[in-house]
């Protein structure tokens, strides 16, 4: 298992991808899990659902250069959080990809797919008129990609449930490139704030992520 992509976003602000080619037990080996963690563990499927849940983990740590216990929790919409360091994070995963991203000073939201065509039968659950307006028929399927990565970064950076896709979260028209940005809002209930999105194609991946928030109205 090896890092196969680091972006510095800013100063305090990083993402990595890593993919996963070890078995379980090499990655479980290289944590330090407490009885919950263990017992949670021992009650995923195996398979994808467990290397995905070790590979995260197996990567913050990397990224945080430590080979302490790390306080790993999840608040009560499921946004997880480092009880004892000072650093907000969010995970992702796909296949054979794990990815992470952390900041010191702003809450962060990930997300990593692999590009596949089926996600043009699902469009209309999570895009709006106005958005599908602007897809470009030559790189449709990119481009939904990237639509569904920021809107899904988007969600994690807010941290609460009760978000919809397609609802709260609108997108300015952007023309798709291997990587770039796209600007995005989320509406709710009386609260609409600003996000510039970056994405990322990797291979046969996408990667939207987004650090903090523009403005807040």
């Amino acid at each position: 298992m090896a890092i196969a992509y680091r972006q510095q976003v800013d100063d305090d602000t990083e993402f990595a991808i890593w993919k996963i080619e070890e078995e379980a037990d090499e990655l479980y080996n290289q944590l330090q899990l407490d009885e919950h963690e263990k017992a949670f563990y021992e009650l995923l499927s195996k398979g994808k659902r467990n290397l995905h849940w070790l590979g995260t983990r197996v990567l913050l740590r990397k990224m945080l250069c430590t080979e302490e216990y790390i306080d790993f929790k999840v608040d009560s919409h499921g946004k997880p959080y480092l009880v004892n360091l000072p650093y907000h994070i969010s995970l992702s995963h796909s296949f054979d990809y794990a990815a992470v991203m952390i900041s010191k000073n702003n809450p962060v939201g990930i997300d990593i797919e692999q590009v596949k065509e089926k996600v043009e039968r699902i469009a209309s659950k999570f895009m709006r008129p106005e958005e599908m307006a602007f897809i470009d028929e030559r790189q449709k399927i990119n481009q939904l990609y990237v639509c569904w990565c920021a809107k899904e970064a988007v969600y994690k950076c807010f941290g609460q449930k009760e978000v919809s896709f397609a609802d709260n979260i609108s997108l300015q028209p952007f023309n798709f490139e291997g990587h770039g940005s796209v600007k995005a809002k989320l509406h709710r209930e009386g609260t609409l704030i600003n996000y510039n999105v970056g994405y990322l194609q990797y291979e046969d991946y996408m990667i939207g992520y987004v650090n903090g928030v523009t403005d807040e109205e």
